[in-house]
């Protein structure tokens, strides 16, 4: 198990939303207009596409914090049908994230993309701090033909936890200044 594998404890989670948020940052001012449109390694994203898709990583996380809480405190096998019914939707998941990211890197400009990464991670902090250990390890399934990083089980600790593992693996997709 790597270190992006392993589940973080709750100031380990906060530490790296921390570096995330400073990362994001030192990327979006490194780029230039022409990195931020050069085409990134793997995905059919442009570099600013792709910053916007990392960037939705984190702004996802504060909707599925309230999914967790609610099928967290129903019997397991809502979350399980939930997660079933997901998986079927995959198809039509992956051409709206796809798309999604186009269009939000068209809709939020650069500015725009660090204001909403610095008010979302100040959102999860927040939201993180106040969680009690007991509401960190409440759990429910997940659609794992969504996302690498969506296990069949997640605690809410997972999900915190899910965006900077997210982040971490496109980070390495990014193409600016590699010609």
């Amino acid at each position: 198990m790597t270190d992006i594998d392993r589940p973080a404890g709750k100031q380990a989670i906060y530490d790296e939303l921390e570096t995330a948020h400073a990362t994001f940052h030192r990327l979006l001012d490194a780029m230039s207009p022409e990195d931020l449109r050069r085409p990134t390694k793997g995905t059919k994203w442009n570099n600013e596409e792709l910053l916007f898709h990392m960037l939705f990583g984190y702004i996802i996380v504060l909707s599925l914090i309230w999914v967790v809480k609610l099928f967290g405190r129903l019997p397991w096998r809502f979350s399980r049908l939930f997660a079933m019914l997901l998986n079927r939707l995959t198809g039509p998941f992956n051409t709206v994230n796809y798309l999604g990211s186009r269009l939000g890197a068209r809709l939020y400009s650069r500015g725009r993309m660090g204001a909403k990464f610095d008010k979302v991670c100040t959102s999860l902090r927040r939201r993180l701090a106040a969680e009690s250990e007991r509401s960190l390890r409440r759990g429910i399934h997940f659609p794992t033909k969504w996302d690498l990083f969506f296990k069949d089980y997640m605690t809410l600790a997972d999900v915190y936890h899910y965006p900077t593992q997210h982040f971490t693996f496109h980070g390495k997709q990014l193409s600016a200044g590699s010609g």
